[in-house]
């Protein structure tokens, strides 16, 4: 019996000093998941301080990143020092004002030196080709033309297709214009494009509309018969890099096919701009 007894005497205590550990290992798991909560929510302040920074900022004071932010004065402040620390900002003057720093050059310089701008945009070509069902290509700007990087036939008979590797001036047809119409030249700009089939006023207006509704739209232009719609993609600092299009006969793209596809290629577009680096 007292043997017994013993081990239930010990199997008590043990469940004792068990029960009494027990808040104590709660408290430190506590206390660990809020530390690694609060550094999660450090990393996303740190990276909204970097994001406010836009292509035109060639410094920032903290009154400027004050209104771009949702962060009281110290937090920032505390941010700022650590992201500089870190050589993500560089500051000057008193008051200090910020500029991005080399860790983040060194960053876009292992990014740029990857970056497949076809094999990104593969995936939303794919999307615009299934809903169309017409040829899809993607234009990169090269100077004063556009070239072909990537392409898509439809798989109808009666099609359109240009091939990679085709070059031709941005001023015309669709894909062109889709860039130049960011460009925004003037008019003593566009003599560099050659003769156009317009008058330069009535040219500069096709161009503002093009902007005003995002793609741009080509009937029988370089090809009889053909029809062709584009939108422009852009990368992080703003700049317009090329187009993304869609080619089909008349047949098959009447006005309101054409504006439906200028739509989807709008979206398909920005989600390409975005996945460059470009602010939505």
């Amino acid at each position: 019996m007292d043997k017994l007894f013993g081990r239930q005497d010990q199997a008590s205590s043990r469940g004792i000093k068990q029960a009494s550990r027990t808040p104590v290992a709660s408290k430190q798991r506590n206390i660990a998941a809020k530390s690694s909560q609060d550094s999660v929510r450090a990393v996303d302040r740190a990276l909204e301080i970097l994001l406010a920074f836009s292509a035109g900022d060639q410094e920032l004071a903290v009154s400027d990143l004050l209104e771009r932010v949702d962060l009281s004065r110290p937090t920032l402040y505390r941010l700022l020092d650590t992201l500089e620390q870190n050589r993500f900002l560089i500051s000057t003057g008193e008051p200090r004002r910020f500029r991005l720093g080399p860790a983040v050059a060194q960053l876009a310089h292992v990014w740029n030196a990857g970056l497949d701008i076809a094999a990104i945009a593969e995936p939303l070509m794919r999307v615009v080709w299934a809903e169309t069902d017409e040829t899809v290509a993607l234009f990169q700007r090269d100077g004063l033309y556009r070239l072909c990087v990537s392409e898509m036939a439809s798989p109808q008979a009666l099609s359109f297709k240009r091939g990679i590797g085709y070059r031709e001036s941005l001023a015309v047809g669709a894909s062109g214009r889709a860039i130049l119409a960011w460009i925004n030249p003037v008019a003593d700009d566009l003599k560099a494009y050659g003769s156009l089939k317009t008058d330069v006023d009535s040219y500069l207006a096709e161009l503002a509309r093009v902007r005003k509704r995002g793609y741009a739209v080509s009937r029988h232009e370089l090809l009889q018969g053909a029809v062709a719609v584009a939108a422009p993609f852009f990368n992080g600092a703003g700049q317009v890099m090329g187009s993304l299009g869609v080619f089909g006969p008349d047949a098959r793209l009447s006005q309101a096919v054409a504006d439906r596809f200028g739509e989807l290629l709008v979206r398909q577009a920005q989600e390409l701009s975005r996945m460059l680096g470009a602010k939505a």
